[in-house]
C-alpha cells in the first residue's frame, strides 16, 4: 500500500476553471462498443464530438481505457462545468438522434455514469501542459469517514506545496458514491513517457521531513483507517475522437 499510495500523491491531473461561487464538475460517461463495430464506434462518436461538443463547457474529451476490468471501453468526458449549467444545457438540433443512431447502435449495455467535484483546495496547477496518458487511482472511503479522509489530504497537500510546488496534480470527489463502486475520491495524473511510472520522487522522507520523522507510517495507518480498497486504470487521450484538444491553458483556470 505504501508504494501505490506514493506514487499517486505525486500525479499531476487536469486542470480546470472555477465560475462565479459555483464548483466544477466532470460528466463521465463509460462507454463499451461492440466488439465487432469498434471502428463504427469510433466514427460515430469522433463525427458527434466535433459537430455537437466542440467549444466551451459543453465540449467533450475522450480517453481509452488500457487495463483493469474496463480495459477496451471508452471514457466520455464532458465539462468541467458548474451544476447548474446542465439545467440551460443546449440540444442543437439533432443531436439525441445522432447519438442514438451512430453512437449507441454500436455499444453494449454496460456503461456507468458519474460526476466528479474538483477539489481546488487540495489541487495545483502551475503551468500549461497538454493531454496525453493519465494514470487515475480510485478511492473507497468508509462510511462517515470522509470528514477525516479530507482532513488526511491536506496534510499531504502541505508537503506537495512545500517540496514539489512545480508539480501538477489534482483532485476530485464523486458527487453521487455508493457503497459499491469504491470510487469515492479520484487522484489522477497525465504523463508523456511511461517511465515516469517507475520515477522515485522520495515521498517518503519529504512527508517526514515536513511533519516530522515516522509521520509517513502515522499517516498510512489514519488512511488505511478512512479508506476501504483501491484501484487504477491507465487512460489514454484520444483526440481524434474529441471534441476538444488536449491543450490544457492556466490563463483559462481560475482557481478559489
Amino acid at each position: 500500500m505504501k508504494k501505490i499510495f506514493y506514487l499517486i500523491l505525486l500525479i499531476p491531473f487536469l486542470a480546470i476553471s472555477q465560475n462565479g461561487n459555483e464548483y466544477m464538475v466532470f460528466e463521465n460517461a463509460l462507454l463499451s462498443p461492440q466488439l465487432d463495430k469498434i471502428s463504427e464506434f469510433e466514427s460515430g462518436l469522433a463525427a458527434h464530438n466535433k459537430q455537437y461538443h466542440n467549444e466551451g463547457q459543453y465540449g467533450a474529451r475522450v480517453y481509452w481505457i488500457g487495463n483493469g476490468p474496463n480495459t477496451g471501453k471508452y471514457l466520455w468526458v464532458m465539462g468541467p462545468l458548474p451544476w447548474s449549467a446542465f439545467d440551460t444545457r443546449p440540444e442543437k438540433e439533432g443531436h439525441d438522434e445522432d447519438w442514438n443512431s451512430n453512437v449507441l447502435r454500436y455499444m453494449l449495455p454496460e456503461t456507468d455514469q458519474t460526476y466528479f467535484k474538483f477539489e481546488a483546495g487540495l489541487s495545483n496547477f502551475p503551468k500549461d501542459f497538454t493531454l496525453n496518458k493519465l494514470l487515475v487511482d480510485y478511492y473507497d472511503i468508509k462510511p462517515f469517514q470522509g470528514t477525516k479522509t479530507m482532513a488526511l489530504l491536506e496534510k499531504i497537500e502541505k508537503v506537495m506545496k512545500d517540496k514539489f510546488p512545480g508539480a501538477t496534480y489534482g483532485i476530485y470527489t464523486n458527487e453521487l458514491p455508493n457503497s459499491k463502486d469504491g470510487n469515492d475520491i479520484s487522484f489522477i495524473s497525465f504523463f508523456e513517457k511511461s517511465a515516469w511510472m517507475g520515477e522515485d520522487r522520495k515521498f517518503v522522507d519529504k512527508y517526514n521531513e515536513v511533519h516530522g520523522a515516522g509521520s509517513f507510517d502515522t499517516f498510512l495507518k489514519d488512511w488505511e483507517n478512512a479508506t476501504q480498497g483501491s484501484y487504477s486504470e491507465l487512460w489514454h487521450f484520444r483526440p481524434e475522437l474529441s471534441g476538444l484538444s488536449g491543450e490544457v491553458k492556466v490563463a483559462e483556470r481560475q482557481e478559489n
